[in-house]
């Protein structure tokens, strides 16, 4: 599973440079994920602009991670294409998951307001 991490404030942001995310990946995207919620990451953007697919597993795999970071933190899409919003759409995950045009919009989202007036 290839991602790339940066650190933005207070969020880590993970994009995923896959192209597909099905039943192939989706244990080995769980796990991946899961290491950053297991080593203290509360606020994760997922990055997803380079998804053009997903399948029910990958699906499946995302809400796994949703799970486990539980009200601890929180957890946020960025970037999807069309293909992949749709199937959040049809599966109404898209009242699940907060979902952002862009990664800079999806960390304000993460960042407390008074951190922003500085």
């Amino acid at each position: 599973m290839k991602t790339e991490t940066n650190r933005v404030g207070q969020t880590t942001v993970i994009k995923l440079l896959e192209r597909r995310l099905g039943a192939d990946k989706a244990g080995e995207f769980k796990a991946e994920i899961g290491k950053y919620v297991e080593a203290g990451e509360t606020k994760i953007v997922l990055d997803l602009a380079e998804l053009s697919f997903m399948d029910s597993s990958g699906l499946g795999a995302l809400v796994s991670v949703l799970k486990m970071i539980g009200k601890r933190g929180d957890l946020t899409i960025a970037g999807t294409q069309a293909t992949v919003q749709t199937l959040f759409r049809l599966t109404r995950m898209d009242k699940v998951f907060r979902s952002f045009p862009t990664v800079s919009e999806a960390v304000q989202a993460l960042t407390p307001q008074d951190t922003l007036k500085g």
